[in-house]
């Protein structure tokens, strides 16, 4: 019998665990701006993603738009790394939210976004087995026209998906901004960015055999 893939929580604790910049070095891509933590790179072999679904069936037109726009982004990002859909919040590591991230304060100055990510290290129990996990939200703003949308959720799910930085070039999916065409697929450069950081080593994922202090910690993208 095969394992089940996306098994709900059984119990759960946040760790204070940072983001943190990698040292200088040569990378593919632009994997030297990826940051990454003390455990190694948030990254699994295999992500549980749940989608926040329409408020009633059938969805009206907007809600059924941004589903399908976000189908779209994550059907591209599953060429690259393996993801199963959930139909619960407690089995996935990646939940997607259907919402306009809060303004921020950035250098004295409160701005909008389209989109946001956000980080939390987490030990997790599962089928009795516990274990590393990054525990990732992501907000898309349902407020865009379908291609900015789906741009967004290509980004923003990058990050979700372990490639937390941005690239200077405006024709990658994880642009630090977007150009006058959204980018709708991973560009060359994000594939080998992402296939480099799958490569590192990393605690996320493996079994915890020793008791691991509990923290809150909550790392915005």
């Amino acid at each position: 019998m095969q394992p089940e893939l996306c098994p709900p929580q059984q119990q759960v604790r946040t760790l204070q665990v940072a983001l943190e910049r990698q040292p200088p070095g040569q990378r593919p891509g632009y994997a030297s701006s990826i940051a990454t933590t003390s455990l190694g790179p948030p990254v699994l072999k295999h992500w549980c993603v749940w989608v926040q679904p329409a408020a009633a069936t059938p969805a009206n037109r907007w809600e059924q738009r941004w589903l399908d726009q976000v189908s779209s982004a994550l059907t591209t990002w599953g060429a690259l790394v393996p993801l199963t859909l959930v139909d619960n919040p407690d089995q996935a590591n990646v939940l997607i939210q259907r919402q306009r991230p809060a303004r921020r304060q950035v250098e004295g100055v409160w701005r909008a976004s389209n989109g946001r990510t956000q980080l939390q290290v987490v030990d997790v129990q599962r089928l009795g087995r516990r274990r590393l996990e990054p525990q990732v939200k992501v907000m898309v703003s349902p407020e865009l026209r379908a291609d900015a949308l789906q741009a967004t959720a290509l980004h923003e799910l990058g990050h979700a998906f372990g490639l937390w930085g941005h690239s200077s070039d405006p024709t990658d999916a994880l642009a630090v901004s977007q150009g006058q065409s959204p980018v709708l697929v991973p560009s060359e450069r994000d594939r080998l960015t992402l296939a480099w950081l799958m490569q590192q080593s990393t605690r996320f994922g493996l079994t915890i055999r020793q008791p691991t202090e509990p923290a809150e910690s909550v790392l915005p993208e």
